[in-house]
């Protein structure tokens, strides 16, 4: 891993996951990101419930992805995500690293811009000071 401890998944490639290559396609690569994303920030204590609670929210501005291998049906992989970068204002970049399990390969690094916005206005807004406690950088290691 890129870091110590990062938030992990496991997904297993299936099928469904496929592109006419016969390789996972790179959409379902961000299905599985926003999907490892919302996990991590539930284990922050930040789910969906408290964005609305707090009338805060974070929203995707900007997505930087490196496919640095393919992967394929019945191969298990490790979703890793943190937090690099929070200004505590109003964006912050997460990180992510796919590991191919069986061999330890990294097939993707990534990293997505997100910005605090208000929850019924949809403009930025400040981060509440429960983002800013709970969305704190990780140092590489």
């Amino acid at each position: 891993w890129d870091v110590p401890a990062p938030h992990i998944e496991r997904v297993t490639v299936g099928p469904e996951h496929l592109d006419a290559f016969g390789h996972t396609n790179n959409v379902v690569y961000l299905q599985w990101l926003e999907k490892v994303a919302w996990s991590h920030s539930i284990a922050l204590g930040l789910g969906f419930d408290s964005y609305e609670t707090l009338g805060a929210g974070c929203v995707a501005r900007r997505h930087e992805l490196d496919y640095l291998g393919a992967t394929f049906a019945g191969e298990d992989l490790l979703l890793g995500t943190w937090i690099a970068e929070c200004d505590a204002k109003f964006t912050m970049w997460r990180a992510y690293q796919i590991i191919r399990a069986s061999d330890g390969k990294t097939v993707l690094r990534g990293r997505t811009h997100w910005v605090c916005i208000d929850m019924k206005s949809g403009r930025p807004k400040r981060m509440p000071a429960e983002f800013v406690a709970a969305y704190k950088p990780v140092e590489a290691g």
